[in-house]
């Protein structure tokens, strides 16, 4: 069996840390004269990572966890202050799109620039060249000068040419968060195809929808130090659930009123024929009805709960799971719906508590509860009754 692509042991990374001139001068002083220590802040610490030809491995975390930092090693733009990195066979990496463009240039001649910066000669830039441009799609600037694209042209550029050469590991940081709806889905599906024909991948993203759709393993890179790695449903589960008792011990945001975030306009809750109500028979209908409000005009996505009154989770979801995507009102505001047919809950008193998260269904804004009663008679015990038959047992 062949090695690993990637093979991190007790990898680590630190970066010296400076208040001011003085300090920055000592600083440099001790490590020509390899005297003292320096003060340094550490971004990475004690990383072990193996992955394997054929995987796809996402990298979850907050901001300043460490994730571009390592991708930066893993790709060789970096060094580690310490362990040890191994990376076999052709590497793409899409760290920062465009970084390497000239801005003086055309797009075409920035083609030729960069894959000659990656071993190509002019002739085989030329027979990509067609691939390349049609994939960009970014019609007639693709003989303007690079500095006159938007930072949507210039990631579309930068995805195009760097997947130009179908490498045996393709790394990338956040370039699905950049670019418009119909360029995610395209690089999406080149992505599902690359996978699909053996290809290695290492994506990290604030996307938790497209991690659990693109990875199979995930890590959740924490304060530098790898707080929980396995199956990528697992460990998204893990992170978010983190993030709403993070947002639990926080204020509660402000309202659409302020117009800055995403938040939770409205919510109630209907019986089948519409009606508005809190009383649900064990068994019948109930439909949970919103409006959710997002300040850049884009969909939400929404995330419920069921608890009981003590608190006690029972059930919850996002609008994502199921491809959902909340119907726009017009002035920023979406509408949606939860109907549930032959309702479990045993009779009780129950609390819906609704979020709306951004558009990558990360970051958690609002949290609205509403109560509700679930009325019935029966001798179950527990919180919600599961459908049963008893039989004749058997001897085993």
């Amino acid at each position: 069996m062949s090695g690993p692509l990637i093979a991190l042991s007790g990898v680590g990374k630190d970066y010296p840390k400076f208040s001011d001139g003085g300090e920055r001068f000592r600083a440099v002083l001790g490590l020509l004269l390899r005297r003292g220590s320096v003060p340094h802040f550490t971004a990475l610490d004690g990383i072990d990572l193996e992955v394997r030809r054929g995987e796809s491995v996402g990298l979850i975390g907050e901001n300043g966890a460490g994730k571009s930092t390592l991708l930066k090693i893993i790709a060789g733009v970096a060094r580690p202050t310490r362990g040890t990195v191994a990376v076999q066979g052709r590497v793409s990496a899409l760290l920062e799109l465009g970084s390497g463009f000239h801005p003086d240039y055309t797009g075409r001649e920035n083609i030729f620039l960069s894959t000659a910066i990656r071993g190509l000669s002019h002739r085989e830039a030329q027979g990509l060249m067609g691939s390349i441009v049609e994939f960009a799609d970014i019609g007639d600037h693709i003989d303007e000068p690079v500095k006159h694209y938007s930072s949507g042209m210039v990631v579309r550029l930068g995805f195009a040419v760097a997947t130009a050469l179908r490498p045996d590991l393709l790394i990338t940081d956040e370039v699905l968060a950049v670019g418009d709806e119909s360029f995610q889905k395209k690089c999406i599906r080149w992505i599902e195809q690359y996978l699909g024909s053996g290809g290695t991948l290492l994506l990290c993203s604030h996307s938790m929808f497209h991690i659990q759709t693109l990875c199979r393993r995930a890590v959740w890179i924490h304060e530098g130090r790898a707080r929980l790695a396995g199956d990528s449903f697992e460990v998204t589960r893990e992170y978010l659930t983190y993030h709403e008792e993070k947002q639990a011990q926080q204020p509660v945001a402000a309202r659409a009123a302020s117009g800055t975030q995403a938040a939770v306009e409205d919510a109630w809750s209907e019986d089948e024929s519409g009606a508005r109500a809190t009383t649900f028979p064990h068994g019948g209908c109930m439909v949970l009805q919103g409006i959710a409000f997002e300040p850049d005009g884009r969909v939400p996505v929404i995330l419920f709960g069921i608890v009981r009154a003590d608190g006690t989770p029972v059930y919850g979801s996002h609008s994502n799971e199921g491809g959902f995507r909340p119907v726009p009102l017009g002035d920023r505001r979406f509408g949606f719906a939860v109907r549930f047919d032959a309702l479990a809950l045993l009779p009780g008193k129950y609390r819906f508590r609704l979020h709306v998260l951004d558009p990558e269904g990360l970051r958690l804004f609002d949290t609205v509860e509403k109560d509700f009663v679930v009325t019935g008679a029966t001798r179950d015990y527990g919180l919600v009754r599961l459908q049963h038959t008893w039989q004749p047992g058997r001897t085993p």
